[in-house]
């Protein structure tokens, strides 16, 4: 885990924005601080999984704890965007560490549908046990004092949500990403290139200064440095999917042409099994040891 940066409250109602770079999973992790209160939240966050030896360990989180810690930041809520498919969700582990709430997208429940029937485990998910609040599009809460607003996001998965943050700040997750690296995948169950573009339409609506923050960058063969950060007008103008003016039909051609070409993240089927548990294992067998069961042939 790597600290890339800060990006600065811009005044009242604008928070201050860290992230930290996960380059295992190319995932970036955030840090949303209130800066006249210093409460925050962690958004997406990364416990990291060997998916060689099923191994977990909690170093990497634990470096954005005592990042958190160093600079006077009080942690008031675990968010997450939605049941990650490429890295393994860090809620329980928070929840369990700080005491505090946390979150994600009520659609968890319609998503956990789908993956009970894909892992053959009928009984095996309940969101409403694993985190606190499920939110939907349109809820809102505090971050100190500044006000959140939920807004369903679907396309990558079918529950998807963003966090519109004080008056400038969107964690948009795998919608957006980069300009010059386009938008995230739509192939996975549940999710839809032309859900996505609606998706992608509503955050544009947003008003031009807004900061974006997505969820993942790999680069690009002009840039190795992880970037996450960007405007609502540069995503319009730029963005290599959709700017300037792309049609609904041309990015939905598009976005399902690259999604045929796309292998699944080497994680995915084990992570999901945990993050529609907010990453907790399964329980622990008669041994003492926990167990995922893997679909074979499915995909």
């Amino acid at each position: 885990m790597t600290v890339s940066g800060t990006s600065k409250s811009n005044g009242h109602a604008s928070p201050e924005v860290t992230g930290f770079y996960d380059a295992d999973t190319g995932s970036i992790q955030y840090l949303a601080v209130d800066p006249e209160t210093r409460k925050a939240a962690l958004i997406d966050t990364v416990l990291t999984f060997d998916p060689q030896s099923a191994s977990t360990h909690t170093g990497s989180v634990d470096a954005i704890l005592r990042f958190a810690e160093a600079e006077g930041v009080e942690i008031v809520w675990i968010l997450d965007t939605h049941p990650h498919a490429d890295h393994l969700m860090a809620s329980s582990y928070l929840k369990d560490r700080l005491g505090q709430p946390n979150a994600i997208g009520e659609k968890v429940k319609e998503i956990a549908d789908l993956w009970r029937d894909i892992y053959h485990l009928p009984d095996a998910f309940d969101p409403a046990r694993d985190f606190d609040h499920l939110f939907a599009d349109g809820d809102t809460f505090q971050i100190g004092d500044l006000p959140v607003r939920v807004m369903l996001s679907p396309g990558h998965t079918l529950g998807s949500i963003t966090y519109l943050v004080g008056d400038d700040a969107a964690f948009v997750h795998d919608t957006f990403m980069q300009p010059d690296a386009g938008t995230s995948r739509a192939d996975f169950p549940g999710g839809t290139a032309a859900d996505l573009w609606e998706s992608l339409q509503a955050i544009l609506a947003l008003p031009d200064h807004t900061r974006l923050f997505v969820g993942h960058d790999y680069g690009t063969r002009y840039r190795t440095d992880p970037a996450w950060v960007s405007t609502v007008a540069q995503q319009r103008r730029h963005n290599v999917h959709i700017g300037g003016g792309v049609s609904r039909d041309d990015y939905i051609a598009r976005r399902d042409a690259r999604d045929k070409t796309l292998s699944l993240p080497d994680r995915m089927l084990h992570v999901l099994q945990m993050n529609l548990r907010a990453g907790r294992a399964p329980e622990p067998e008669r041994d003492g040891h926990s167990y995922l069961k893997l679909p074979m042939n499915k995909f």
